[in-house]
Parts: structure tokens; C-alpha cells; sequence
């Protein structure tokens, strides 16, 4: 729940994608416009998956895909926490996605109470057995108990997970679909973690709200694709 930040809607903006590395966006729905007819690549942070109708406050995902949305979110952490959303509702919304043209990006991830208790495998493991994995989808994996503290999993602790979450996508799929680092990625952190084998790049959060920090991570996953 941010604004856009001063001059990423500039010709020479680095959320733009110019080089070796994908870069879309996620802004509000207040500034979803904007960001299209600046010609930026654009997903919504979150949508319902209902089409239409008695849903106070929602927008669907076909009226994302009318406006020009090319992506949108599907079970960010914070939506799990703050809105209640189940592993159910998340893929109700990935379906949705799907049959509007949207390209989902999943969330999953462990809270640390469960990395702690060694449950973490099972939660994305049970994140993951609803959805549908032979579709055109993207996981992000979010250590819940790395976003927003300032901490990193390490690049062998995400490239762990990230083989696991592979290891459950379908054979024909696991050089398909992108998994993507999504815990509090920065400059200092992202080239180390973007030259691991199983992570395709990465969720900004926070430090995608500054531009510079935002350029040198983009940097990163332009040379780990070299």
C-alpha cells in the first residue's frame, strides 16, 4: 500500500524492462492506469475471484485483464495473514486468473513458527497440492519470517526450498515455470541468491520502493542470466 515511487513512470525508469531481466510491476489499483499507459508491464497485488456482482470493495480479474493487467498476485502472505485467504482461496483466484487471461503469480511460504518446528516443507507441500501446476503459473516463494524483518534467507537456505518446490512441480513443468525469491530482497543479497540454480529471479518488496536500490537489483538478475 504504497504510491508510485518519484520518476518510475520515466523513459529511462528501471521498472521497465530494457535488458536481459523480465521487470513488471504491482502498484495499487489507484495506480494501475498510470503505469499502463506509461507503457510499464503491469499486475495487480491481489483480485477476486468472482467475475462480477454483491462484492463490495473487490475488483474481478476480468476487469484487471480489460484495463491492460498482465499479471496479478494470488496469496501474498500478507493476504493470507491480514485477510484470512485459505490455500483454497488461493487457488480459486489462480483459476480465475487463468480464465481471464492473467498470468498468476502464486505466493507460498512458511511462517517461522513453522521453519522452527521443521514443518516447513509440509506447508508448501499442502500450499501447493491445490493448484494447477500443468498451467502457466509462477511461485513465489516468501519465507513469511524474512519479510518485512530486514532478514535474507540465506542463498543455500532459499535454494533449498526452492529445489523442493521444483521437486513437486510436475516433470514436464520444472523447466517451465519460474520460482522466484520473495524475502526482503536487496542489492547486498540478490546477486548471491539470483546465481543459485533453482531461483529465476525475485518479489521485491520493500526495496522496490527505491529506485536506485531497484536498479541494482535488476542488475543482479541481468547478470546471473548471462
Amino acid at each position: 500500500m504504497n504510491s508510485i515511487p518519484k520518476g518510475a513512470l520515466d523513459p529511462k525508469s528501471p521498472y521497465r524492462t530494457e535488458g536481459g531481466a523480465d521487470v513488471w510491476v504491482f502498484p495499487t489499483f489507484l495506480d494501475i492506469q498510470a503505469c499502463i499507459e506509461a507503457k510499464l508491464v503491469v499486475g495487480a497485488q491481489h483480485a477476486s475471484a468472482e467475475d462480477e456482482g454483491a462484492h463490495t470493495g473487490d475488483v474481478s480479474m476480468r476487469m484487471l485483464a480489460s484495463l491492460g493487467c498482465r499479471a496479478v498476485l494470488c496469496g501474498h502472505s500478507e493476504r493470507r495473514q491480514d485477510h484470512g485467504e485459505t490455500n483454497e482461496d488461493v487457488a480459486e483466484q489462480v483459476a480465475a486468473a487463468l480464465d481471464a487471461g492473467l498470468h498468476p503469480i502464486v505466493c507460498i511460504g512458511e511462517t517461522a513458527a513453522e521453519r522452527k518446528t521443521k514443518k516447513h516443507k509440509k506447508v508448501v507441500e499442502a500450499q501447493m497440492a491445490v493448484l494447477p501446476l500443468g498451467s502457466d503459473i509462477t511461485i513465489a516463494y516468501e519465507p513469511v519470517w524474512a519479510i518485512g524483518t530486514g532478514q535474507t534467507a540465506s542463498p543455500a537456505e532459499a535454494q533449498e526450498m526452492h529445489a523442493y518446490i521444483r521437486s513437486l512441480l510436475p516433470e514436464d513443468m520444472r523447466s517451465k515455470i519460474r520460482i522466484l525469491y520473495g524475502g526482503s530482497i536487496k542489492p547486498i543479497s540478490a546477486a548471491a541468491l539470483f546465481r543459485e540454480p533453482d531461483i529465476d529471479g525475485g518479489l521485491v518488496g520493500g526495496a522496490s520502493l527505491d529506485p536506485a536500490m531497484f536498479a541494482e537489483i535488476v542488475k543482479a538478475a541481468e547478470s546471473a542470466e548471462t
